[in-house]
């Protein structure tokens, strides 16, 4: 059996927008090109990944287990690639928190990597809302925390952040917004809105509403990522949230699109927390060396203190 990555990147980029053209676009080549090459990854597996449909590519079951194969694929070829050289002769242990979105959609992936590069540093995991890791920040029960860099504001806190992930509206397929060639907060406003609170994701939410007049018309409030995507997926109304956590399919296999809003919308920035006059131990530094090689972050911003 012969897959090769190219065909599995033409296959994500495929599933993720639902249609040839627009996947063609992404990646920069013909639509041409993807068809046969799904056509030829179709032939291998011996399954078909996609129903055609006057809407698009819709994925099959097979097609839908095959992404999420897709995916592992291609973060351990991405893995394979950043494998820099970093001592791995550090031990002892690291007490880590982490916020529930930090802990759901960052860490999972860069946790198994530093066990195998680091074998002799043990890491225990917390996971807490912002405002209790800087409490175990600044009283020592944590070394390092890992979280949403843009909601801290202790001045006693420095902070690194590692990733920006914008935040772009989720509709369902064929909603009316999609049709728009812009689409503004105000537009935004007179559509149902699931609201989510976790991670004081309600309260960034308002914060870049606050340059318009109108407010969302929140439907329904949920601490629920999952409860969220369904909702939007099966129609019931639309969100704003980051490319972190999307996911182009709801549990129920419901296509979920996303537009950038023409309006000006905050990142969600994901990073490091440390106290700000504390001691860089060597479990914290090859901690911090790690995420700043695997970001590319060659010169990386230094640990800043909330203004």
């Amino acid at each position: 059996m012969n897959v090769s990555l190219r065909q599995i990147r033409y296959f994500i980029a495929t599933a993720e927008f639902g249609q040839v053209s627009l996947a063609a676009v992404e990646l920069s080549i013909s639509q041409s090109a993807i068809t046969a090459a799904i056509k030829e990854l179709e032939g291998t597996l011996g399954v078909p990944l996609f129903s055609r449909n006057a809407r698009g590519m819709i994925l099959t079951e097979a097609g839908r287990l095959f992404l999420a194969h897709s995916y592992e694929i291609m973060a351990k070829v991405d893995e394979a690639t950043r494998l820099d050289v970093l001592p791995s002769v550090v031990e002892g242990t690291l007490n880590v928190a982490a916020t529930y979105t930090v802990m759901g959609y960052f860490l999972p992936f860069h946790i198994g990597r530093m066990q195998r590069l680091f074998p002799n540093l043990a890491l225990n995991l917390f996971e807490l809302g912002r405002e209790d890791i800087e409490k175990g920040i600044l009283s020592g029960r944590f070394d390092i925390g890992v979280l949403l860099t843009s909601n801290v504001t202790n001045p006693s806190i420095a902070t690194e952040t590692l990733l920006r992930s914008e935040r772009r509206l989720w509709v369902a397929a064929e909603h009316p917004l999609l049709s728009r060639t812009s689409v503004s907060l105000r537009d935004i406003a007179h559509e149902p809105y699931i609201m989510l609170t976790v991670d004081e994701a309600e309260d960034s939410a308002l914060k870049y509403w606050q340059p318009v007049p109108e407010r969302p018309q929140v439907r329904l409030r949920t601490s629920s990522v999952e409860a969220v995507r369904s909702l939007v997926g099966n129609g019931q109304g639309v969100t704003i949230l980051s490319d972190m956590v999307h996911r182009p399919w709801s549990l129920e296999g419901r296509r979920i699109y996303t537009i950038t809003p023409s309006d000006p919308v905050s990142s969600m920035n994901v990073g490091l927390a440390l106290p700000a006059d504390g001691v860089v131990t060597p479990q914290i530094e090859a901690l911090r060396n790690y995420f700043r090689q695997f970001y590319r972050l060659s010169d990386p911003v230094r640990m800043q203190r909330p203004l």
